[in-house]
Formats: C-alpha cells, sequence, structure tokens
C-alpha cells in the first residue's frame, strides 16, 4: 500500500476535517474554558485568534517550505505540532499557557492543510484530481458544518478538554500512515520569504493584539496605539518587499486584475461573515438563550449545512447563468440573512434564528468552491498556485481580523462578560454592520467583475 493514491487520500481527508474542527470546536468550548480558567474574555479570545492568526500568516511560508524540503516531510512536522499542541492544551490550566499552544497549533494546521493538497495534486491527475479534490473541499465543509454539533457533544460528554484532544488524537493516527505516503518537492523550488512572512505574520498579530485588548486596555492606551500603528507600518512594510522580490509569496500583480480581486473580495466578505458567528454564536445561545453546548453546535448546522451540499448546485447554475452573477447573487443572500438576523428574540430560542442562519448558510454554500475556480481561472495558469493561495490567504486573514473586531465589539457592549445585559443588542449592532459590509461589497464584487469581463473580452478581440 506504500504510495498508493488511496492511501493519501485517507490520510489527506483525516487530518483535513480535524483542521476546521479545531476552530468551530474551540468557539463553542469558550464559555466553559473562561469559568474553568477564570480567564477574563481578552484571554479566553485568543484560544480562537491565536489559532486562526498563525494559520492564515503562516499558509504560504509552508507552502513554499514544502516544495523546497518535501510536501512528506512538511506535512508530517505540521501534524506532529497540531498535535503536540491539542493535547498540550487540553491540559493546561493557564489561559496564557493554552493560548500559547494555540498559536503552535495554527503554524502546525498551516503546514499540514498546505502540503496536504499538495500530495493530492501529486497523487491523482486527470479526472482523478478533481473528484479527489471534491472530496477534499468537502472535508473542509464538514469539518466547518459539524464542528460545533461534535464540540458540543464532546463537551457534555467529557470537558471542554476534549475538543483539543480529539482533532490531536486524530492528527496522530495520520502521522501512523505517513510513512506511506509518497515523498515529493518542487524540481526547481525558490527559498522561502521570510521577509514577507515575518512582517505580514506580526502585522497580523499586532493588529489582532490591539482589537482583543483594545477593550480591556482602552483603545487610547499607549499600548494599543502603538499596536495599530505598527501594524500598518509593518504592512507598509510587506508590500514594499514584496514588490522588490523577484518571485514574491504574494504577487501583487495579481491585484491589477479586477476579475481576481472581485472574486478575492466576495471570498473575503463571505468568511468574515461565516466565521464570527461561528465563534461568539454559541456563546449567545448558551450564556443568554439558554442551551446546552450540544444544542448550541446542533443549531449552528442552519448555518453550515448547507456548504455541504449546495457547491454542486452552484456549479450547475453556471450553465443557466453567468458565474460572476452566481458570486454577486450570493454576497447579496448573505447581506439579506445578516440583516433578518437582527430580529433575534432571545426569548423565543432558535425560532427567530432559524430562517436567517439557513437564509446566510445557502448564500455561503453557493459560493464555496465557485470562488476558488473563478480565482484559479482568471489568471495565467502558470500563477494558478500563487493565485490559489492569495485567495486563501485573504480568506483566513479577513476572517481573523472579523473575529476580532466582532468580539472587540461584543466586549464593549457586555463589559467583558459576553452576557445579558448587552449581549443581545451587540450582536444586532453586529450583524448590522455585517448586513452593510456585505450589500457594499456586493457592488464592489460586481464592478470589478464587470471589468474584468470586459478587460478579458477586449483581450479577446485584440
Amino acid at each position: 500500500m506504500r504510495n498508493h493514491p488511496a492511501v493519501v487520500l485517507v490520510a489527506v481527508l483525516l487530518s483535513t476535517i480535524s483542521l476546521p474542527i479545531s476552530l468551530t470546536g474551540a468557539s463553542v468550548a469558550l464559555p466553559d474554558i473562561g469559568r474553568d480558567l477564570d480567564a477574563g474574555l481578552a484571554g479566553v479570545q485568543w484560544v480562537v485568534n491565536g489559532y486562526n492568526a498563525t494559520f492564515a500568516s503562516f499558509m504560504l511560508a509552508t507552502g513554499a517550505l514544502a516544495d523546497l524540503l518535501g510536501r512528506r516531510r512538511v506535512y508530517a512536522t505540521g501534524l506532529a505540532l497540531f498535535a503536540v499542541a491539542g493535547l498540550a492544551g487540553a491540559f493546561v490550566d493557564d489561559i496564557v499557557l493554552l493560548d500559547a499552544a494555540r498559536v503552535l497549533a495554527g503554524i502546525g494546521a498551516a503546514a499540514a492543510a498546505t502540503s496536504a493538497a499538495a500530495l493530492l495534486a501529486g497523487a491523482f491527475q486527470g479526472a482523478g484530481q478533481a473528484r479527489a479534490f471534491s472530496l477534499f473541499g468537502t472535508a473542509i465543509g464538514a469539518g466547518l458544518a459539524f464542528g460545533p454539533s461534535i464540540a458540543g457533544l464532546l463537551i457534555e460528554a467529557f470537558g471542554w478538554r476534549a475538543v483539543f484532544v480529539v482533532p490531536a488524537l486524530v492528527s496522530c493516527a495520520v502521522l501512523g500512515i505517513v510513512p506511506l505516503l509518497p515523498e515529493s518537492r518542487q524540481p526547481h523550488a525558490g527559498r522561502v520569504d521570510w521577509p514577507g512572512t515575518v512582517s505580514f505574520t506580526a502585522a497580523l498579530l499586532l493588529l489582532i493584539f490591539g482589537f482583543v485588548q483594545g477593550p480591556e486596555f482602552g483603545w487610547s492606551a499607549p499600548v494599543i496605539v502603538v499596536a495599530f500603528v505598527a501594524a500598518v507600518a509593518l504592512l507598509v512594510l510587506f508590500v514594499r518587499v514584496e514588490r522588490r522580490r523577484a518571485a514574491p509569496m504574494f504577487d501583487l500583480a495579481l491585484l491589477a486584475n479586477p476579475r481576481f480581486v472581485g472574486v478575492c473580495l466576495a471570498a473575503a466578505t463571505i468568511v468574515a461573515v461565516l466565521v464570527p458567528l461561528l465563534v461568539y454564536l454559541p456563546s449567545y445561545l448558551t450564556t443568554v438563550v439558554g442551551l446546552s453546548p450540544g444544542a448550541a453546535g446542533g443549531t449552528l448546522i442552519l448555518l453550515t449545512a448547507p456548504t455541504l451540499v449546495l457547491p454542486l448546485l452552484g456549479g450547475a447554475l453556471t450553465r443557466l447563468v453567468p458565474a460572476p452573477a452566481v458570486i454577486v447573487c450570493s454576497v447579496v443572500v448573505v447581506a439579506a440573512g445578516a440583516a433578518w438576523a437582527t430580529v433575534i428574540a432571545p426569548d423565543s430560542g432558535t425560532a427567530s434564528l432559524a430562517g436567517p442562519l439557513l437564509t446566510m448558510g445557502v448564500g455561503i454554500g453557493l459560493s464555496i468552491g465557485l470562488l476558488d475556480a473563478i480565482a484559479i481561472g482568471s489568471v495565467e495558469p502558470g500563477r494558478a498556485a500563487t493565485g490559489a493561495g492569495m485567495i486563501n490567504t485573504a480568506r483566513l486573514a479577513s476572517e481573523t481580523i472579523a473575529i476580532a473586531v466582532v468580539g472587540a465589539v461584543l466586549a464593549s457592549t457586555t463589559a467583558g462578560r459576553l452576557a445579558d445585559p448587552g449581549f443581545t443588542s451587540g450582536l444586532r449592532t453586529v450583524l448590522w454592520a455585517m448586513a452593510g459590509a456585505a450589500l457594499a461589497a456586493t457592488v464592489a464584487v460586481a464592478v470589478l467583475l464587470w471589468r474584468g469581463a470586459a478587460r478579458a473580452e477586449r483581450a479577446r478581440t485584440a
């Protein structure tokens, strides 16, 4: 069975499904973690933000390392780091140590995710590769869809620590399969862009630090002001570094392609609505509505289940209407769902949220997969990998910043307690902001995609 494509597929799917579960599962556990470790809201937020920030900022760097050092080697290293950090986080009794473990877990997740995709691409060709990647996407969707409900059941049965132990044990099991996987590397792999990686990572972490600690320290506190200023300075440095490199990890030249920019904006907008709700709705449902962790996780299936069944429908729709129109409609539907959700009423249980959550889920589900296909198809074939890396980085950076911003708003309205009074009104404010931002993004996406289509038509005519 050594080097067999089926073994590669099994290993990749098992590891892939555990990565989003580690994010959505941790969000369900936040109230219990705060009570058990006697931690404030800022410390608890880093359980999610620390993982997501390093996951986002190390994706491109670990992908380059996989090409340089070997995909199997980096995949195994990422899995091992993810597993060790998960097990360590499950047994610590201090919120700072748990946050540190989650930061390391995010780095491991980035290495495992990028290497897994490369291993899959090398093991399958042609139609088999398309089927393998469809299963890969389904695994990610399943992790997002059922992560909250699985985590809720684990918390009720074994406590919040099980949310970190189970994904870590799955990674340990996959490590046993790693010797059977083929090794491969890029024949002419370039060097890792460490200046770009360090400047981007530091900027993202400082930005998140400012939003997470701002409500606690005060927005005018010197450390918060310095964090925001330094984040902007590092982002400027990152742009300068990438513009001067012959082979940048973040190819800024692609930003001159309006079609590509429009798709990235749509992807970033959709996850900026989806992921903060996955993180903070469980806390609302348990502390305000009064649901159990299992019931709260089950309620979120209304939001995530459409991501499992609708991607195929989105692809079929493109045979009847242009793909850009489907993307624009998806963002509009997400905006409508967020606006509808502002009618939330704690005394009605989950009834007031069912329609809005399903509506947002439909918009999200229609766009999954289609966004990546359009993004990669809008760049030259030789830059497809770069395009894929950039849209994924845009997604992860957007959701990480959105989680931090939403957390800052809710911390301010609830005095750092994530409970009523203040939680319901704060959540309504967040949802209105999401709806407005998504609506504004819809207009921008439509204009960019139209300009991209016009540009492509002019090129064909010429």
